[in-house]
């Protein structure tokens, strides 16, 4: 049975304590071309670069035990010293104060959707981790670039950079179902079944959780305009043929989408809509 939330966040459910992260790397001083810290050392003091990049979280070690991160789970902090992102589940805002690599995380709030198991426990072994002082460590290059969090005690998040993905050529895996203001995943047994890609010649096609589809989309600012769909006519199981209907029923006419880094939504005027998610960038 497909899991049902309310869409806007609600505050402050807890625990989570979250992340992260430098301003960019530049050189502090005693004075213009002085190349001095101020600490007396004579040596360049420089912040590891972590502000606006998306990262994502790989694994979790805490307790000399490594967890792999849920899908989806990622952070990122802008040069005002806040962070926002996904823990897997429930996503987050917290502040953080920044004093060269060390990270003072400040208390957080996050969504109150219930996640499955696996991903709870996650989260909340992430909220543990994240507190207090944190020391950041930046590794490579560009888009090869790792970020490492240490606590005082030794635990540790690693963190990739990751690309955003454009609206054409990206296989859009479709996520979930909207209805207003209230969000749902898709039914239960059809999660890898949905998919769209949609062509620069301005042409969409993918497959609608049973049947496959092709047809027109024009895109124009944060519009998509669909066309009629073409589309096989075999029967499905129950839960497919939900789901196709209810795409069906967001892919006409003009809709309005936004894509967030890796994640698209469109929604129909009627309020009606998907959320969708790309897979991930290839290193």
């Amino acid at each position: 049975m497909a899991m049902r939330t309310q869409r806007m966040p609600v505050s402050a459910l807890a625990v989570l304590t979250a992340f992260t992260l430098a301003a960019c790397g530049t050189e502090s001083g005693s004075g213009a071309g002085s190349g001095d810290s101020g600490d007396g050392s004579g040596t360049v003091r420089t912040e590891p670069a972590v502000t606006g990049v998306h990262w994502n979280v790989s694994s979790l070690t805490a307790g000399g035990t490594k967890t792999a991160a849920p899908e989806g789970t990622h952070i990122e902090i802008d040069s005002e010293g806040k962070a926002t992102g996904s823990l897997g589940c429930n996503r987050f805002t917290a502040d953080v104060r920044l004093d060269g690599d060390k990270v003072t995380v400040g208390r957080s709030t996050s969504t109150g959707m219930a996640c499955k198991k696996e991903v709870q426990q996650f989260e909340t072994a992430m909220g543990k981790a994240f507190q207090g002082e944190l020391t950041a460590a930046v590794a490579g290059k560009g888009q090869a670039r790792t970020l490492t969090l240490t606590t005082a005690r030794g635990d540790s998040i690693a963190l990739t950079a990751e690309p955003p993905a454009p609206l054409t050529g990206t296989a859009w895996k479709v996520t979930g179902l909207v209805s207003g203001s209230a969000a749902s995943s898709v039914p239960a047994g059809t999660e890898d079944k949905a998919h769209l890609t949609f062509g620069e010649d301005g042409s969409v096609e993918g497959n609608l959780g049973c049947n496959s589809f092709h047809g027109k989309a024009t895109v124009s600012g944060s519009t998509i305009t669909f066309g009629p769909l073409a589309s096989t006519r075999k029967m499905c199981p129950g839960p497919e043929m939900k789901l196709e209907r209810a795409l069906l029923g967001v892919l006409k006419g003009k809709t309005s989408y936004e894509i967030d880094h890796r994640s698209l939504s469109i929604e129909a005027t009627s309020g009606e809509g998907l959320d969708a998610s790309a897979p991930a960038a290839k290193g």
